[in-house]
């Protein structure tokens, strides 16, 4: 971004000057030092665990409680569960009340950010307890095959928790309304009916309680699938702007991009927990480590550990998919609306009101970029453009 400097990108004259080109390098390069010391931060603390001595110790104390198999395993990774999210506590509130708070953009509460934590630990401590009890039930039920079992069993869980999110999860964070706007709402339905789907999953969050960032998201799977968009979205953009985002959803939806993604994901699990069976029967990951007692509960502690750094050649490619399915949800968008420069201008007004990275190092978006980087982006919808012309 230094080097690039403060110019405003063709693309976007007229709408940014050199101030806002400021503010946005200021803003990455906060967001990115931040992020390294946190990263620095949870790495080093996780070295420390295993690598000090207090895994070792640690698995031995679960070990001389003698508790039921089940018990004791719900209680080894319970409690490095909670460790981690009370860790993270002074990164969260660091980001939140200092980062954001600095560039205009959180509207949170302290009162509203602790109602959000605890729900958050109560969900992830209910959801984590099934996943466990119900992992741990199948490794004891069927030692030679449950690895098969569990990813069956996770796959089911997951498409559970997907079916229920949007009316049991999600609602306990936020409000979701219908759109209001009578006009907005008849075109949205033609859209959606242009495009072959259901228009009455078409809602607005209250997202604006917490912060000023503006979006939207497809969320939900068979019946329970809908758009939502953000009410900072709704109130900054003009009906057809706002149709050009519902379009790029449309995409998602029509190209099927979540099940496609779900089964990617899962032919990768297949394989990892099958590698994890092979070397959980083995003592090879304990003598590596130094871990005195033999259980599962640290051998799958230090596969999650390897597991993290072997797979990271995969997400470049991970990330790859997902700029694919990205262009692809463009150019549906573009298909249904014929609307080149609506979707132009509501990439420029997001960009701008969200303080976005516009010239992202090549080898960054390879990384970590799950969409294609905004300049990139608006040159594919206005190349859809003129190919008509």
């Amino acid at each position: 971004m230094r080097k690039k400097g403060a110019v405003v990108p063709h693309e976007f004259e007229g709408s940014m000057n050199e101030t806002t080109m400021r503010r946005i390098q200021d803003y990455e390069a906060d967001k990115t030092r931040f992020g390294f010391v946190s990263s620095l931060f949870g790495d080093i603390t996780v070295i420390v665990f295993i690598f000090c001595g207090l895994l070792n110790f640690y698995n031995s104390w679960i070990t001389s409680l003698n508790l039921p198999f089940l018990v004791s395993g719900w209680l080894f990774f319970m409690l490095l569960s909670c460790a981690g999210e009370f860790l993270s506590v002074p990164f969260s509130l660091y980001q939140t009340f200092r980062i954001e708070n600095a560039y205009g953009f959180n509207t949170m509460t302290p009162k509203l950010w602790v109602s959000d934590f605890l729900k958050s630990i109560l969900i992830s401590t209910l959801l984590l307890s099934v996943i466990i009890f119900g992992g741990l039930w199948l490794i004891q039920w069927s030692p030679d095959h449950w690895w098969l079992l569990v990813w069956g069993f996770l796959l089911v869980f997951s498409i559970f928790i997907m079916y229920i999110s949007p009316y049991v999860i999600e609602p306990l964070f936020n409000k979701f309304t219908p759109v209001e706007d009578k006009a907005l709402r008849e075109k949205i339905i033609a859209l959606a009916s242009k495009a072959g789907i259901h228009a009455s999953r078409v809602l607005r969050v209250d997202a604006s309680k917490r912060s000023r960032h503006t979006n939207a998201y497809f969320t939900g799977i068979g019946r329970t699938k809908r758009i939502v968009l953000y009410d900072t979205l709704l109130l900054g953009m003009t009906h057809d702007e706002i149709l050009a985002v519902l379009a790029h959803e449309i995409g998602h939806w029509k190209k099927r991009h979540l099940l496609k993604s779900m089964a990617l994901i899962e032919a990768v699990s297949l394989v990892t927990l099958y590698v994890s069976f092979r070397l959980i029967r083995s003592d090879f990951l304990l003598s590596l480590f130094q871990i005195a007692q033999n259980t599962l509960f640290a051998k799958a502690m230090l596969l999650a550990f390897l597991g993290g750094i072997l797979s990271m050649p995969l997400r470049p490619l991970m990330n790859s998919f997902s700029r694919r399915h990205e262009r692809e949800a463009d150019r549906i968008s573009h298909e249904l609306t014929r609307d080149t420069e609506s979707m132009v201008s509501v990439l420029v007004k997001l960009s701008k009101e969200n303080l976005s990275n516009l010239s992202p190092h090549p080898l960054y978006v390879t990384m970590y970029y799950s969409h294609p980087p905004i300049l990139e982006r608006i040159r594919y919808i206005r190349g859809m453009g003129k190919k008509e012309k």
